[in-house]
């Protein structure tokens, strides 16, 4: 059997140091052409954790019979995990000999590992695994400089919608893909990110690592490896409400505001661009980017074929349009066309914003649920509440802290995309 686990902490068929010595479109303004050769020398791959790793590294004293016995017992199929892990360390494999191959040394890694002096030996980083693996090693990195390439390792099982296309170019199809790069046949993709600045607070700002507290709650041994990065930027300018921190993860997906646990109130004041402040009860909001906007994002606003019919047969009840309700062709069309409508382009320097579940009466109006903007601020009239960026990092967000959202240039990460 071809294991491969968490090489800090279960070594299974290598040892660290021998493991990490032998891995020594479009037409829209989101992509500019390539006019240079792409010639990277070194490259970093970034290798997701697999249920089976992740289960490994919850009971790490079980046997392999125990840890087969547990998974089980609560209904997961023990030899489906094992075999989808065995798979996808034979792209990581793969991904590895074709950037030898190539004249590119290489180092695999898992996130515990990706660090800033191995980003900054890189000339690329590849993503093996999915969405949430591309997003990993895009918090990692900031400035245009490095650029970013996810492959989908499970193309039957994961979207991938930040990876190169999988039904030709997934991870077990590098490459293909190693060729076009190496060719200069795509396109440099720069997607846009938030930018987080937080005042009014009165202590020091420090995340909590939702991944790694998924891994064990109690237990934050690997959180030491990243704190150069996670911290925030010492004070640049303080106030009345005390320190002003620009926080030193941007999201590229989207920001969440709300109350920790979900079925509380979210209790805020929101200002978007030039106009007045709003005093909003919801369920919490959504900032996202043109990346995010495929995400979560979609996903809260899109509209199925049934509400559509809906609102037209209402439309046709009160006035004197006559929509052929029961022509489900131009339904799924006009639903098609509406979902479509909420996706925009990764490079816009725009955000868009979404109200959850908002709360409309005598005190509260919410005039639009949702819309773009420049420039959002948010304060805080909360006391269990967090704002959580692209889902991995966690801040506190409590009474009088003032988040203000925007996007900078310079703070876009530079990707590629391929016709």
């Amino acid at each position: 059997m071809h294991y491969r686990l968490f090489h800090r902490l279960i070594p299974i068929h290598r040892n660290p140091s021998a493991y990490l010595a032998a891995a020594s479109s479009s037409n829209s303004t989101s992509s500019l052409p390539n006019r240079t050769p792409f010639k990277p020398k070194t490259a970093v791959v970034l290798s997701k954790v697999t249920r089976y790793e992740f289960e490994k590294r919850i009971f790490p004293d079980f046997t392999e019979q125990q840890l087969k016995d547990h998974l089980e017992s609560k209904r997961s199929d023990y030899d489906g995990l094992l075999e989808r892990h065995n798979r996808h360390y034979s792209c990581v494999d793969l991904i590895e000999r074709e950037l030898r191959n190539n004249g590119i040394e290489a180092k695999v890694v898992q996130r515990f590992d990706l660090d800033n002096d191995l980003i900054g030996w890189a000339d690329v980083i590849f993503t093996a695994g999915g969405d949430g693996t591309f997003l990993l090693a895009a918090d990692k990195v900031r400035g245009q400089d490095k650029p970013v390439i996810g492959l989908n390792s499970d193309p039957n099982r994961s979207a991938g919608c930040l990876c190169l296309p999988k039904d030709k170019y997934s991870a077990g199809q590098f490459d293909a893909a190693i060729k076009r790069l190496l060719d200069g046949d795509f396109r440099w993709l720069k997607r846009q990110r938030i930018r987080i600045t937080i005042a009014g607070h009165s202590e020091k700002l420090f995340p909590t690592e939702l991944k790694e507290e998924q891994l064990l709650y109690h237990e934050h041994r690997f959180l030491e490896h990243m704190n150069e990065k996670l911290e925030c930027s010492k004070p640049i300018d303080s106030d009345e409400n005390g320190n002003i921190e620009v926080l030193p993860i941007v999201a590229l997906n989207e920001v969440f505001i709300g109350e920790a646990h979900s079925s509380r109130v979210s209790y805020y004041e929101m200002k978007v661009d030039d106009e007045p402040h709003m005093k909003e009860k919801s369920s919490g909001i959504t900032i996202c980017t043109g990346t995010g906007s495929t995400s979560w994002h979609f996903h809260i606003n899109q509209l199925s074929t049934d509400a559509v019919q809906n609102i037209l047969s209402i439309s046709n009840s009160l006035s004197s349009c006559k929509v052929p309700v029961e022509d489900t062709a131009l339904i799924r069309e006009v639903t098609k066309k509406f979902n479509e409508s909420l996706v925009f382009d990764p490079s816009e320097p725009r955000m868009a914003y979404t109200i959850r579940d908002p709360i409309r009466n005598d005190v509260f109006s919410v005039p639009c649920v949702k819309g773009v903007a420049k420039r959002i601020q948010i304060r805080s009239r909360m006391w269990d509440a967090h704002l959580v960026i692209d889902g991995g990092f966690s801040y506190k967000f409590n009474d009088g802290a003032i988040a203000t959202l925007e996007i900078h240039d310079e703070d876009a990460l530079k990707s590629v995309e391929f016709d």
